[in-house]
């Protein structure tokens, strides 16, 4: 019934469509979502997951997922993240990935809603470290449509490989174009 209503609102009300998907036997990977410029990303986000019926998720400092929020964070798919024991925010992260079965990350590299000259590269350090593998997803607000792009498994060549995922973002605009990060 949910995905029904998400299925219209999404497509018929709002007008807008999902072009690629994410194979269901991908269980763990680094979404790299992009470009954020607005708070409408969120929901964008949650109609593309329910329509699809993937678990997508993402993490937030651990003080979030304490009462009352705790539950909804984590039914909406959040992992609390400790930083304590000296771990960094990668290590962090990617040891969520070792204690899940199905973990699919999303991350705004940008960091931000506000324009940035630099991607951070966190997101490609957590998918090397955790052995999983990034896929670009593009919010477009110029063509309506949240596009998936092919996964790329981290080589460790961090140039080679983010030229190669910011070819699925090119010509795209997020809600603000100003706001969003130029490839």
């Amino acid at each position: 019934m949910k995905r029904q209503f998400y299925k219209w609102l999404f497509f018929k009300i709002m007008g807008w469509k999902i072009v690629g998907t994410i194979n269901p036997e991908i269980k763990k990977c680094v979404m790299m979502v992009m470009p954020h410029t607005s708070a409408h990303d969120f929901y964008l986000g949650i109609f593309t997951r329910g329509i699809m019926g993937l678990e997508m998720n993402f993490v937030a400092k651990k003080e979030l997922f304490r009462f009352p929020f705790g539950y909804y964070f984590r039914y909406m798919g959040g992992a609390p993240l400790d930083r304590s024991g000296g771990l960094n925010k990668v290590d962090s992260i990617a040891a969520i990935f070792d204690t899940k079965e199905t973990f699919r990350l999303a991350i705004a590299p940008e960091g931000t809603r506000k324009y940035v000259a630099e991607l951070k590269t966190g997101f490609y350090y957590i998918a090397l470290k955790a052995n999983v593998p990034v896929i670009p997803v593009a919010f477009d607000f110029g063509k309506k449509e949240v596009r998936f792009g092919e996964p790329l498994l981290p080589t460790g060549n961090l140039e080679e490989d983010i030229t190669i995922l910011k070819h699925h973002f090119v010509g795209v605009f997020g809600k603000i174009p100003d706001c969003g990060y130029k490839v």
